[in-house]
């Protein structure tokens, strides 16, 4: 499919739903999916939004199950290119992982591991507001082509533009615009308070403390976070 096609699908497909909020259940893994199905050699795809920081991240849309497990994977270990690319409002592009693991030895391990070998990530970005990142995966090592980096930073800024017409939307109708997610951290963020008001610590530290113990055991922060709240984990076992 040429670029021109391939933009107009894109288009249509973020377009409607930011028109149409009876549209919205589904709509991010549409995004995914079209972006996998319309660019030459990207085998999957991830929409994150991070509007609060980096202890607010939520997984908007995912191409697939093993697209939403490298979201959660980068979100557990604290970094990884989408936080690059949040950071630094800018694409972070990254044709072979092996290369560049140094820059972010615990998500290169897992990612490796779980079959990345390149990653390319786009800010979702209206002016200076950051939203969230897009980011596409591959199996097999190479650059993105010039015409997909150039959709994939069109799709990008659409999502975001297309975020912000839903919320002044839902705002215009008296309500409080909150899509739908495909996997939410709430429960980290509320753990994170359970152990700094137990602990009597800082929320970055709380924060720090629950990602250390689930990076060291090899459990997703998200199954940390809700052992916590149902004490199931022995706060001892978080005091260091």
């Amino acid at each position: 499919m040429d670029g021109r096609r391939r933009r107009e699908r894109l288009w249509r497909v973020v377009a409607a739903w930011a028109e149409a909020p009876e549209r919205e259940p589904g709509w991010a893994q549409e995004v995914c999916l079209s972006v996998v199905a319309e660019f030459r050699g990207v085998d999957a795809a991830t929409l994150s939004l991070w509007v609060r920081g980096e202890r607010a991240q939520e997984i908007l849309g995912a191409s697939d199950a093993w697209a939403a497990g490298l979201a959660e994977t980068q979100y557990t270990v604290g970094e990884g290119p989408g936080m690059e690319a949040l950071r630094g409002n800018e694409p972070v592009l990254v044709p072979d992982l092996r290369v560049d693991q140094q820059r972010w030895p615990g998500y290169a391990e897992e990612a490796l591991a779980a079959g990345v070998a390149a990653v390319f990530v786009f800010p979702l970005q209206v002016g200076a507001l950051r939203l969230g990142t897009l980011e596409l995966f591959r199996h097999h090592v190479g650059e993105l082509g010039d015409d997909e980096s150039t959709d994939a930073v069109l799709t990008a800024n659409l999502v975001a533009a297309g975020l912000l017409r839903q919320a002044d939307l839902a705002e215009r109708a008296g309500q409080v615009y909150e899509p739908r997610l495909v996997t939410s951290f709430h429960d980290v963020n509320v753990a994170t308070g359970i152990l700094a008001a137990r602990l009597r610590i800082d929320l970055d530290d709380a924060f720090a403390r629950l990602r250390a113990h689930a990076f060291g055991h090899g459990r997703p922060v998200l199954d940390v976070a809700r052992d916590v709240i149902e004490r199931r984990i022995a706060l001892d076992d978080l005091a260091e």
